[in-house]
């Protein structure tokens, strides 16, 4: 059965056979030319879309594949068992097979009415409608995989072999129809390595102040897609340099133009340092260390002093206490905002590690975000001109050498959620305190079975002191 809308409008792919075969050759390609076939053995159209796509004509293996339909919500539904249909007021279903996940979009059409956040609502339409709505045009590039054809309307393969991002359409009516355009388009830029069109660096420009409307939740979620590019430092320039860093960021904002020591910071400025860490990211980065290492110097605006040098007493805490104001305000959850003001406000600490009793090495190597402290160190010394690792290299020997004089200590005999259970306490930093000091007894060998450990936490009363 051929499926709905046929191939009008469609041409010859003009992607290599090499880079076809081998995305179908992973399991995740195998099984998603296999969700596309069931779409089209029910008579409804199929495309891959967006950055898997874009990933493809870029001569990449796209490691997810979103796709787009003629099919309703409910008839994906139908068509697959399993399934995640969270989305589907939206137009949207999240199918499985074979172990793999696929977003699946039924086709639809801008509404006109919006918050500037979000559409008021969602009218599905046909496969031209869909490409219209869409933001850039290298989004816009739709592939069959079992015509291999592709449905280019917006001229997205010519934009993207100059690697230029440009708007559909109107690009201010497009940023006040979905403010958090602004910020997909500055994440493209850095993916694809690519160039604003002029009309599109100016719509962006002149409508930074539309982020304000956006949510803190949408805002994190974005940051931290930018913070995962392979250049992440390309779209935070662009932030400042549009002006809605300014808008959704100020604290990081500030820290253009603030001097650093010149003998120990060849680099420039601060918030030069702290693009050249950010640029120092690898795959062994999780997304915690890497917003630890945007926020671990924001402290230095406030701290300037001009001494016998440049100084910033006490930067690292301070920065620590901005992070958390700042990921509360995003949103994000107290827990995990907790974690990354820790790592912040220890990474200067460092210097004093030679002078431990093994008692305390063993509290801050046992320690659970230690790993992670040492990353934002070592990064900290990366983005940092000349680069200087005689302490971290030093302090790597000892931790080495100490764990293999004091092998790690099993498992915690109990959680954060039994030890609010106990104690009555809610999330938030006494939790981690409380759990620290239940660590050290454990190491001390002076509990050792979760009995003993509810007994330890029950003798401590409120557990505000242990």
């Amino acid at each position: 059965m051929e499926p709905k809308g046929g191939a009008r409008h469609t041409i010859p792919v003009p992607l290599s056979s090499e880079i076809i075969d081998r995305t179908l050759d992973t399991p995740h390609g195998e099984t998603a030319f296999k969700v596309t076939e069931i779409f089209h053995d029910a008579g409804e159209e199929c495309w891959w879309i967006g950055g898997s796509t874009r990933d493809m004509f870029l001569g990449k293996i796209p490691k997810e594949i979103d796709m787009t339909t003629s099919a309703r919500p409910e008839t994906i539904q139908r068509l697959f068992s399993k399934y995640d249909a969270s989305a589907a007021a939206l137009g949207t279903v999240v199918v499985s097979l074979q172990g793999h996940t696929f977003e699946v979009t039924t086709f639809r059409e801008d509404d006109t009415a919006s918050d500037g956040r979000h559409p008021q609502s969602v009218r599905f339409g046909d496969r031209e409608a869909d490409a219209r709505r869409r933001d850039a045009t290298v989004n816009a590039i739709y592939w069959n995989p079992i015509s291999r054809e592709v449905f280019d309307p917006c001229g997205g393969e010519e934009d993207l072999s100059e690697r230029l991002v440009r708007f559909i359409g109107d690009p201010i009516v497009r940023i006040r129809h979905d403010a958090l355009r602004l910020l997909r388009m500055v994440r493209l830029r850095a993916a694809i390595d690519g160039q604003y069109h002029p009309d599109t660096y100016k719509a962006l420009a002149q409508e930074a102040k539309t982020v304000r409307i956006l949510s803190g939740t949408r805002i994190l979620e974005e940051l931290e897609k930018m913070l995962l590019l392979k250049s992440p430092e390309r779209a935070l320039e662009d932030l400042w340099e549009l002006g809605v860093l300014s808008e959704v960021l100020p604290e990081l904002h500030a820290c253009k133009g603030i001097a650093q020591p010149k003998d120990f910071h060849h680099e420039g400025d601060v918030w030069d340092h702290l693009l050249k860490c950010t640029s120092k990211f690898t795959e062994d980065h999780y997304p915690d260390i890497r917003l630890a290492t945007l926020f671990h110097d924001c402290g230095k605006v406030q701290t300037f002093t001009l001494k016998e040098r440049i100084r910033f007493d006490h930067h690292a805490e301070l920065s620590g206490d901005i992070a958390l104001k700042v990921l509360s305000r995003l949103q994000m959850p107290k827990t995990r905002a907790e974690k990354i003001k820790w790592i912040i406000a220890h990474h200067m600490m460092m210097s004093a590690f030679g002078t431990l009793t093994d008692v305390r090495k063993a509290h801050w190597y046992f320690h659970p975000w230690f790993q992670e402290l040492l990353q934002l160190f070592a990064l900290d010394i990366a983005g940092t001109e000349p680069q200087d690792y005689e302490l971290y290299d030093s302090i790597i020997r000892d931790y080495d050498e100490f764990l293999n004089r004091h092998p790690r200590p099993q498992k915690p005999l109990l959680d954060g959620e039994e030890v609010m259970k106990i104690l009555s306490l809610t999330p938030g930093e006494e939790v981690g305190k409380v759990l620290q000091e239940l660590h050290e007894a454990q190491v001390k060998k002076a509990i050792t079975t979760k009995a003993e450990a509810r007994e330890f936490l029950r003798r401590s009363g409120s557990g505000k002191v242990l």
